[in-house]
């Protein structure tokens, strides 16, 4: 059964159930993916997923019930279950279904070409042998991978809701191993776009000159240092504070005691030359969405505006609690899951210092930071203190030096975001996660803490 007409055999079942609040969420996805080892395909694989949550308010409390099955028994379950659920809770947190009148961006999904199996194979393959062919050095244990993604949503509700959005992209990797001696050096470069601007001899060309650019690192004496991460690390510490450090930007957070952020709204909590925005329809990216997971608008906001905290990241139910209105970022992490909140296209936006050259040309002397680990178990979520290991470069009379490896930095990431000294131009993006995709320049922070020799 399709879901179209599943769909109106629920919002049958929920009004003969004399049920005037509820919606009705689905998701589907599907994903192709090839990976390569040595010189052969070593990993073939697809995967379709589609299921569906019906939510609705009885006795003043919101009940849920998901499935997987699309018939007209399953459409009568599932109403008659989130009923019961209803019934059976004993919290009485208010419940929101969300009325119709928002008015949605226009998204029209990015036109993209959807490989076929043989050409995906293609890709990896191609750029597997290119990473070979790149240095003689490259040995077997070097990986690269591509894989398809499609995603849709779609949502109704008794208040006249009835919408949808679809997405999809093509991702490819690269991991070269070099080995010089009896050492191993790796790099990565992965790319996420429209399956016809792929270059794989390019892709591997990058990938394996971030792993011959290390050879012959070494660490550095500890102290303190002048630091400039990477666009790539400060796109990692924004995931980071929107993981690990939840409390830095999400509304749940802060109204469950935990956030450090805590009634900081429209105070200084990061330099002034840090704006960080959230736009789920930022031109170039891959992923965009109109409506979150409870039906509500989205839009782009800046959440951190020259160095003040604008606003903190809200669903239905934090905004009702707070006195604003929803920032339309709740979100599902599956079609079963509760409503939480998650951001779109998250980003430090561009600031004036230039290129990362640029800022080693000002800076003169420090470290330029190209991998962090550790930043889940080297982090604190209650009090932001970090000790991370760390790898990059010296930064030597204003340009990148020899390579180093095995220091740590440690700090503070709340005391970190008010010590960015410069912003580079530099604005990169990671690789979507879901609908959720993270960004960043390059950025300087003065006379961080290193641990070295």
């Amino acid at each position: 059964m399709k879901f179209n007409e599943f769909k109106e055999l629920v919002m049958a079942a929920a009004s003969a159930n004399g049920l005037n609040e509820y919606d009705l969420y689905y998701s589907e996805g599907e994903s192709l993916s090839v990976e390569a080892l040595h010189h052969d395909i070593n990993a073939f694989s697809t995967s379709t997923s589609a299921g569906a949550c019906f939510r609705c308010i009885y006795k003043g409390k919101l009940g849920s019930a998901a499935t997987e099955l699309f018939t007209a028994e399953e459409a009568q379950r599932i109403v008659e279950s989130a009923m019961d659920n209803a019934d059976a809770i004993e919290n009485n947190e208010s419940a929101f279904i969300h009325p119709a009148g928002d008015t949605y961006q226009q998204m029209d999904p990015v036109t993209t070409t959807e490989p076929t199996a043989a050409q995906l194979i293609d890709l990896v393959m191609t750029t597997q042998e290119a990473a070979y062919q790149q240095d003689p050095r490259v040995i077997d244990g070097t990986q690269s991978m591509a894989q398809f993604s499609r995603g849709g949503v779609s949502l109704c509700n008794s208040k006249g809701l009835d919408l949808s959005y679809q997405y999809d992209y093509t991702v490819a990797l690269c991991f070269p191993v070099v080995k010089v001696q009896d050492e191993m050096f790796d790099g990565i470069k992965m790319q996420a776009d429209n399956f016809t601007n792929f270059q794989p001899a390019e892709l591997a060309a990058k990938a394996v000159e971030e792993a011959v650019a290390t050879i012959g690192a070494d660490t550095i004496e500890t102290g303190k240092y002048d630091i400039v991460f990477s666009n790539k690390m400060t796109a990692t510490l924004l995931s980071t504070l929107l993981s690990t450090f939840l409390s830095a930007f999400s509304a749940q957070a802060a109204q469950r005691g935990i956030s450090l952020w805590k009634d900081k709204v429209g105070q200084s909590v990061a330099s002034p030359l840090v704006t960080i925005t959230d736009d789920p329809a930022y031109e170039g990216n891959l992923v965009r969405v109109p409506f979150d997971s409870e039906g509500v608008a989205t839009y782009r906001k800046d959440v951190v505006k020259d160095g003040q905290l604008i606003t903190l990241l809200h669903n239905l139910s934090t905004a009702s609690k707070a006195g604003v209105t929803s920032t339309g970022n709740g979100a599902k992490a599956g079609y079963a899951a509760p409503v939480a909140i998650m951001p779109y296209n998250f980003y430090m936006k561009k600031g004036t210092a230039g290129t990362r050259e640029d800022i080693f040309q000002t800076i003169g002397n420090g470290i330029y930071i190209t991998k962090l680990d550790g930043l889940h178990a080297g982090a604190n979520p209650a009090s932001g203190d970090f000790s991370l290991s760390a790898a990059g470069f010296l930064i030597k009379d204003g340009k990148k030096d020899r390579p180093l490896k095995n220091f740590t930095i440690s700090g503070n990431f709340y005391q970190l975001m008010k010590d960015v000294a410069m912003v580079g131009s530099d604005l990169e993006f990671q690789m979507p996660r879901g609908t959720s995709c993270f960004g960043g320049p390059s950025i300087m922070v003065k006379e961080m803490a290193v641990a070295g020799k």
